[in-house]
Formats: C-alpha cells, sequence, structure tokens
C-alpha cells in the first residue's frame, strides 16, 4: 500500500503530530496512534531512540538526521519520520519543515511510566507538548503510570477524548495539559479529575562501581519523595484511580514573590568608583 503523504492531506481535517520520547518503536506511541485513529491526518514524528528523561533539551551542535519510518495504523500506514534528536526537536523540525503546516494538535506519549510532580521538569514526553506550546499549537502531554505496561487502552481512551475536547475548543495561549492515566482496566476508572502538579523530589543517590579496567563510573539511583498531603494533585488523583490532567504553562515567573524581589533588589547597592 502507499504510505501517506502529509501534503496531500485535505485542510479541512485537522492534522494531528504524535511524538514521545521512549522512541518512535515503543508500544505507547503505537497505542496513541491507534486512539487516535480517523480524528484528522495523522503524522508521526519521534526520536529515532530512546530520549527518555531529556527534558527540554534541543540539538544544536550535532547535526539532525531524519529517516523515513514504517509505522501502521487501525486503517493502514501512517506517515511517520524519526529523528536523531530529543523530542523537542521532534516537535520543532516537524511544524517548521517536514509538515506542510503547522499541525492543529500536537499529542505526546504515550510514555512508560508516569510524570507527576517533579518529574515534570525532566520528562520528555512533556517537553514535547511544551515546544508544541511554545509554537503556538495547542498540546498535550499522555503518561501510562505503569513503567512496563501492557494494556494501553484507559490511556488511548482518555488520549481521544481529550484530543476532540482539544480540537474543539483550543487551550489558552501558553498553556498545555499533562495527563497521567492509573494502571487501571477503563471499567474501573473512577472518573477524570482537574489537578495541580504535586510537591516532591528524588532523594537521589551516586553508587560507585567500577569498570574491567578498575576505572570509576557512576550509576544514578534513589527514591521518590511525595512532599504533598493535598488531595488534588496529580499524584493522589493516580492513588484514588482518576485520570489526572494537570495545566501547565510557560511562564514560569513566580508573580506572587515579585514584591520580594523588588525589596531585594532595592537593597541591592551598585558599586560606583572612588
Amino acid at each position: 500500500m502507499t504510505r501517506p503523504d502529509p501534503l496531500d492531506a485535505p485542510t479541512d481535517r485537522p492534522l494531528v503530530l504524535i511524538c514521545n520520547d521512549d522512541g518512535i518503536d515503543a508500544a505507547g506511541i503505537a497505542a496513541l496512534a491507534s486512539a487516535l485513529d480517523g480524528l484528522g491526518t495523522l503524522a508521526v514524528v519521534a526520536p529515532f531512540a530512546e530520549q527518555s528523561a531529556v527534558g527540554h533539551a534541543i540539538t544544536v551542535r550535532d547535526p539532525m538526521r531524519v529517516h523515513p519510518w514504517v509505522f501502521d495504523g487501525p486503517s493502514g500506514p501512517v506517515w511517520a519520520r524519526a529523528v536523531t534528536g530529543t523530542p523537542a526537536d521532534c516537535v520543532k523540525i516537524a511544524a517548521q519543515k517536514l509538515l506542510p503546516r503547522p499541525p492543529d494538535l500536537v499529542v505526546s506519549g504515550i510514555n512508560h511510566g508516569p510524570n507527576t510532580a517533579v518529574n515534570v521538569m525532566y520528562s520528555g514526553t512533556v517537553s514535547a507538548a511544551t515546544e508544541a506550546t511554545i509554537l503556538g499549537v495547542p498540546a498535550f502531554a499522555v503518561s501510562h503510570d505503569a513503567w512496563a505496561p501492557t494494556d494501553f487502552e484507559t490511556a488511548g481512551w482518555a488520549a481521544r477524548q481529550l484530543a476532540e475536547r482539544v480540537l474543539a475548543d483550543g487551550l489558552p495561549p501558553g498553556v498545555l495539559l499533562n495527563v497521567n492515566v492509573p494502571d487501571l482496566a477503563l471499567a474501573d476508572l473512577a472518573g477524570i479529575r482537574a489537578t495541580r502538579q504535586a510537591r516532591s523530589r528524588w532523594e537521589e543517590e551516586f553508587e560507585e562501581r567500577f569498570d574491567p579496567t578498575q576505572r570509576p563510573y557512576y550509576w544514578l539511583g534513589g527514591r521518590f519523595v511525595d512532599l504533598d498531603e493535598g488531595d488534588d494533585t496529580d499524584l493522589a488523583a493516580i492513588r484514588d484511580g482518576f485520570v489526572s490532567v494537570t495545566p501547565l504553562q510557560l511562564d514560569l515567573t513566580a508573580h506572587d514573590r515579585l514584591d520580594l524581589v523588588r525589596a531585594l533588589a532595592d537593597a541591592l547597592t551598585i558599586p560606583t568608583d572612588g
């Protein structure tokens, strides 16, 4: 079968870009494409290899290569490209070079493992959606609470429902959605809950090891610590069996702390000669 070309996509149908950070061969991105089948014209642009926890890194000192990729959906072949770069790279090059026009929606996922609380800062999955938002394209990221999921039905259902709503209603400028789905069958789902990002941190440990030549190297490990007792957080929603939907914004300014910084600035003095 001839593979589709987004240049031939009718302009009266939405163009939906799918990305991830687990790599173009990941089970989660195949499940996402299946869940969004028929929603419009689908295009998959994803990292050639896994790019988990790269955050919002972009490639600036190395060439990026783009490879055609065989990617099959329920209705047949899907136009797809694998990029030797990060999730943010994938969205940038897709929207500005590979596709005939900017996409109407970017959906990133389905990630293997949650992207809740402080993990949002490290997530390549969330950063793909963030990059789309920077470019003015509505976007959301979807993550599965299980690190090795075997069933994506619930996450796929949530992605489809949200994609339809976002295409119909849009999102405010500078705002994206971070979606986390519990490891539950659809029939066992408690519902969908609007949440805030929980406060948390990693208590990290670097284990020193030695290679066969006795040169040391270090392996990162640690323990995740929930610092938030609220029942309105993304962590609480997943714990209670709800799909968590958290609005994130590009503006990181702590607006309610500007007065503190003004006072600090006023207390500083600039040295003068003499």
